[in-house]
């Protein structure tokens, strides 16, 4: 059994839902958690609540960014080569943006 789980508003999190991605989409989703630097529940918890997603700046998620943006280069490599551009990227592009957008502004205003 799991252990039992408090949210932010210290209610019990008890329920569970279930639902099925294709491999693809499953990737996809693992890259932006794991850029998010949030756990999987609450980025998916935020994400279908339509809140915030905030990436969280510490060592694993500068390591997800460094391994994402070797592997858009990569599928970039391979467009230049001839072949189309898929949405994923696309949307991994994106996602990418507003976190090196976001680390910017809080730069701005650290230093």
């Amino acid at each position: 059994m799991s252990a039992k789980n408090l949210d932010s508003h210290n209610r019990w999190r008890n329920k569970t839902v279930a639902f099925r991605v294709s491999p693809e989409e499953d990737e996809q989703l693992e890259a932006f958690v794991q850029m998010s630097g949030l756990t999987k529940q609450d980025y998916i918890t935020r994400r279908l609540l339509c809140r915030d997603v905030v990436a969280q700046g510490n060592p694993r998620v500068y390591k997800a960014l460094r391994n994402q943006f070797a592997s858009v280069l990569d599928e970039l490599r391979r467009i230049e080569a001839g072949a189309g551009v898929d949405d994923e990227l696309l949307d991994t592009i994106r996602f990418m943006t507003e976190i090196m957008d976001g680390m910017k502004e809080d730069n701005a205003y650290g230093e």
